[in-house]
């Protein structure tokens, strides 16, 4: 059997379909993978354009990133980690929000992030990096905004328990990349390639972001697949519902590294999936193992 062919046994395995594509940072379009140039819904994945466009701006003299702003819990955006648990005011740096944003996906973050960027610098990130098969189409407010209204829900937690548990809830617009956020698992390996290679933003705008993307705290995904004590894996996960994915790169120890992009959508709904989020590892490992062998690593 060949790489992909295991892909897709992990795949059935897990009860989901699924969207693929890795390749060596040094070595673009020389990859593989499996409807790697098919949309597919981004979900919290769209944190790393905002993160772009934000050290873009701060590269360019018009984002303050050490600038302090304040979150009251009358703008927490809901979600299951982050700002939205306090209950007091809290004064942070930009450049924290975006470190929050990242590193366990804060929404409230996420959200005061899009709202404090320069007028159309999303858009420009996603021309400047020739971005041309991502669209980002407002923030996770109006995503939950657009769910709750569609499933008839009291509230975001609701809907999300909808998602999560009833299959009816199969055709919302939530899991259709023509409506909400999408990208392609190219293209997210393209983003993530530009940022290992500076072209993202300046180097040091670069250099932060490896960091932080280095410090998010999910090991369930990507990370599950490798062998940490002698890998370094630096990501960012996307959930939604069925939907379960991470873009991430994987450096082996004295090899160079490999941005691979694992993106699943599960025939059942359930709000803890763990069999899809192990065969995310062991996709991207057999992605990156392959790659690795092709390249006599």
């Amino acid at each position: 059997m060949t790489a992909l062919d295991l892909v897709r046994a992990e795949l059935a395995f897990a009860g989901c379909d699924g969207w693929c594509y890795a390749e060596l940072i040094d070595r673009p379009g020389t990859g593989l993978g499996i409807g790697q140039d098919v949309p597919v819904v981004v979900a919290s994945m769209y944190k790393l354009h905002l993160m772009v466009a934000a050290c873009r701006a701060a590269a360019a003299g018009t984002l303050d990133l050490t600038q302090r702003v304040t979150i009251t819990p009358n703008e927490h955006t809901p979600g299951p980690t982050g700002f939205a648990l306090f209950a007091d005011d809290v004064e942070v740096s930009i450049r924290d929000l975006v470190r929050m944003m990242i590193t366990v996906s804060d929404n409230t973050a996420a959200e005061a992030v899009q709202r404090l960027l320069p007028a159309g610098a999303l858009d420009e990130t996603l021309l400047a990096l020739d971005l041309q098969t991502t669209v980002i189409r407002g923030g996770v407010r109006a995503q939950q905004q657009l769910t709750i209204s569609e499933l008839g829900a009291r509230d975001w937690q609701d809907a999300a328990h909808l998602l999560a548990t009833d299959p009816a809830t199969d055709q919302v617009h939530a899991y259709d990349p023509a409506y909400v956020s999408h990208s392609t698992a190219r293209a997210l390996c393209q983003l993530m390639r530009a940022i290992w290679t500076n072209t993202a933003s300046d180097p040091q705008q670069c250099a932060f972001m490896r960091e932080v993307l280095g410090q998010q705290i999910w090991p369930h995904r990507i990370a599950s697949g490798f062998p940490l004590a002698s890998t370094a894996v630096a990501g960012k996960t996307g959930t939604i519902g069925r939907i379960r994915a991470e873009t991430a790169v994987v450096q082996p120890d004295g090899e160079p590294p490999v941005v691979v992009c694992v993106v699943t959508r599960a025939a059942r709904a359930d709000a803890a999936l763990p069999t899809v989020d192990t065969a995310i590892g062991r996709i991207a490992r057999l992605l990156v193992n392959e790659i690795r062998t092709g390249a006599q690593l």
